[in-house]
């Protein structure tokens, strides 16, 4: 074991003592050798599983090439992953930037500058409760999770929150200021809670008729963690302005912004960023698009989240929990109980790595390329202890 210089970071997460040191595919080692299977993936990040050859492959032919002329000048992996976006998708234009929150920050800014200049000053951009869009002042300010309420103050104005899934609390917050609807497809960080396509369909419809811009938050959603390349593809719609992140880099710190021609009106000057558009992230996303992309790997996704979701059901069943929510890779299970941290830290140390959004949920965020056997060897992880931790009880 190595001694590691731990207090030299800053303290600001809880954090087990282990170092990894390596990963492949749906699998990591720490420092002493210990395998760990990770249904976690950096929060749904490393969406080919960890060190993919294909993006590792691209990042050290680009890092020989070129690693940055500055965002001044164009570069070819920028252009040819913006162009990829462009063609897979129902969008114009593309900004690149280097975290979710940095895209949501650069939707938000979009938004407004839309605002004003075709809506009067409009700059009010509706959210919802539950939702998560980063940790920059505006964007948790935009999102409606409860612990953020207190820190930072004062936030920025100017995000009203609407319900998921109920149209009318939308439509009630509607007025001359309002510039835009924003909202994650799937809230993640709440406990993975879909917005439902119908719902989806109608905020399109809601939005069109007030002359409001809608953004999709796809950070987590999109580049196939839903079984479609884009989520917003399962209702047969498509928002003004979407931002990506997390999968984009397959593990590196990309991000995206996209929007239509109406709604790029950013003038120079405005959006910038020094790393932004850099070739050796882009040339990351452009493996990784090239890959998600495929329709034979968008059905496998589809096909192998309905597989994870009926095994899960099936723990759920025999334990006596709650329901299955989410879409393809992007799953929670409700236990009904606040005993969620006391799972994962148990599957830490079985050597299976899962996540506890809430106290009462687990998420699951595998790697688009998850095996049936690495799914199986999860859930015969959970399985055991829910079994023990239920036999405990009964003894109490």
């Amino acid at each position: 074991m190595t001694t590691h210089p731990y207090d030299a970071l800053m303290d600001i997460t809880a954090r087990p003592k282990t170092v990894f040191v390596r990963g492949a595919g749906s699998y990591l080692w720490d420092d002493s050798r210990k395998r760990y299977l990770d249904f976690v993936q950096g929060w749904a990040v490393n969406c080919l599983g960890h060190s993919p050859p294909a993006v590792a492959d691209a990042l050290s032919a680009q890092a020989k090439r070129l690693l940055t002329p500055s965002p001044a000048f164009y570069n070819e992996p920028s252009l040819k992953l913006a162009q990829a976006l462009v063609e897979n998708s129902a969008f114009d234009q593309v900004f690149f930037a280097n975290s979710g929150a940095e895209a949501n920050e650069g939707a938000i800014k979009l938004a407004r500058k839309f605002g004003s200049l075709h809506k009067a000053g409009a700059f009010e951009i509706i959210t919802f409760e539950g939702g998560f869009h980063g940790r920059t002042l505006a964007t948790m300010s935009a999102s409606g999770k409860k612990a953020f309420e207190p820190l930072f103050e004062p936030k920025v104005s100017g995000f009203k929150k609407a319900k998921l899934n109920d149209i009318t609390s939308v439509e009630k917050l509607i007025n001359e200021n309002t510039v835009a609807v924003m909202l994650e497809p799937i809230q993640g960080e709440s406990g993975v809670w879909p917005a439902s396509d119908a719902f989806l369909q109608q905020l399109r419809a809601l939005t069109e008729a007030h002359g409001l811009l809608l953004i999709f938050d796809e950070i987590q959603t999109g580049m196939g963690r839903t079984g479609k390349l884009f989520h917003h593809e399962h209702a047969g719609i498509a928002p003004d302005i979407m931002t990506l992140g997390k999968g984009i880099g397959g593990g590196v710190p990309l991000a995206a912004l996209l929007a239509t021609e109406r709604a790029s009106c950013f003038e120079h000057g405005d959006q910038g960023g020094t790393f932004n558009g850099n070739p050796v992230m882009c040339a990351a996303g452009l493996a990784v698009l090239e890959e998600v992309s495929r329709p034979a790997f968008l059905k496998q996704v589809a096909e192998t989240g309905l597989l994870l979701e009926s095994e899960l059901q099936k723990v759920s069943a025999r334990h006596g929990l709650g329901g299955v929510r989410g879409r393809g890779l992007l799953l929670a299970l409700d236990l009904k109980l606040p005993i969620a941290p006391g799972i994962v830290t148990q599957a830490f140390e079985a050597g299976v790595l899962l996540n506890a959004p809430q106290l009462d949920a687990l998420r699951f965020m595998p790697a688009l390329n998850v095996t049936r056997a690495e799914i199986a060897e999860m859930i015969g992880c959970l399985e055991g202890i829910l079994t023990k931790a239920g036999a405990a009880r009964r003894v109490a």
